[in-house]
């Protein structure tokens, strides 16, 4: 992977009938507090053009919408439908039911696309994931928009035709991602991925990554570091002062910057007086707890 991958746009596919859902609103069923389509839509921040094919709803950052005609004629009328409205070299193809997708797997996609073709290699038209039957996602990839249109242009009448006619004509690179090529086509599935994000492992960034959504906060955090210093506040203070200090670290942030660097330093400030004032509770006698004079005090007179 290339630690900055190319500019690309991504295309969002959000319609469809949802017909193993019973015909529910598939995109705006909520994992985590999100619904599957901002969860998609997070996973591909970085895209200087994001579109959106399907009706306009409220999602949580800006996207153009577009729709295919006739409105549910099928993936590939409506990746034609979005393919129109980017301008990148390269575009990311999702669905909008992929509840585990996340930024560093796009970029993933990316950068392997970009390190395709070299000299005396075949050139790769796109990069895909693979799911845990072993099947093609081709709507969790990422392609040279040449060869879409290229092969769009081919096709002529596009309503109705499934994704394989589409890049039956494509060189793909694949690549097995069980996790982050899963997707929501069932109650059952939506079931799974539920019960998957409240798992030990997951919950915390599960949590974090909603709040910021919710929130409208694009930034990313010393997770740990606030974390010890919540453990230091409460061990040292008392368990009220955890989260009011934090608080108080992203509110200090905020008046200056609100940058990850503000956050940083507010933290280590505010970590230092914690494990100061602990000091002075175990030396509550007056004397300093380890035989020495101390420069956090005032002097003996």
């Amino acid at each position: 992977m290339t630690s900055n991958p190319s500019p690309y746009d991504a295309v969002v596919l959000a319609g469809g009938g949802a017909r193993r859902l019973d015909g529910a609103d598939k995109p705006g069923v909520r994992i985590g507090g999100r619904t599957l389509l901002d969860r998609v839509l997070g996973a591909c921040a970085d895209a200087a053009t994001t579109v959106v094919v399907a009706a306009p709803r409220p999602t949580a950052r800006p996207v153009v919408w577009a729709r295919e005609d006739p409105p549910g004629g099928g993936p590939v009328a409506a990746l034609d439908a979005g393919l129109r409205h980017t301008t990148a070299d390269r575009v990311a193809v999702f669905s909008a039911d992929l509840p585990f997708l996340e930024a560093e797997t796009v970029r993933g996609l990316v950068a392997a696309l970009d390190g395709a073709g070299g000299s005396g290699a075949r050139r790769l038209d796109g990069v895909l994931l693979v799911d845990s039957g072993g099947r093609d996602q081709p709507l969790v990839a990422v392609y040279r928009a040449s060869a879409l249109r290229r092969e769009l242009d081919a096709l002529g009448g596009l309503v109705g035709l499934p994704l394989r006619k589409l890049t039956a004509g494509l060189e793909l690179a694949h690549v097995p991602d069980p996790v982050a090529a899963f997707d929501c086509d069932t109650w059952d599935d939506i079931a799974t991925a539920r019960a998957r994000i409240r798992e030990h492992d997951h919950v915390l960034d599960e949590w974090i990554s909603a709040v910021k959504d919710e929130l409208g906060i694009d930034l990313d955090v010393d997770t740990k570091a606030l974390l010890d210093l919540a453990r230091d506040a409460a061990h040292g203070v008392a368990r009220p002062a955890a989260p009011l200090t934090t608080f108080l670290v992203g509110y200090a942030a905020g008046r200056t910057d609100g940058s990850a660097e503000a956050v940083a330093e507010a933290t280590r400030k505010a970590t230092a007086l914690a494990l100061r004032w602990a000091e002075e509770a175990e030396g509550a006698d007056g004397k300093p707890t380890d035989g020495k004079p101390t420069d956090s005090g005032p002097a003996a007179g």
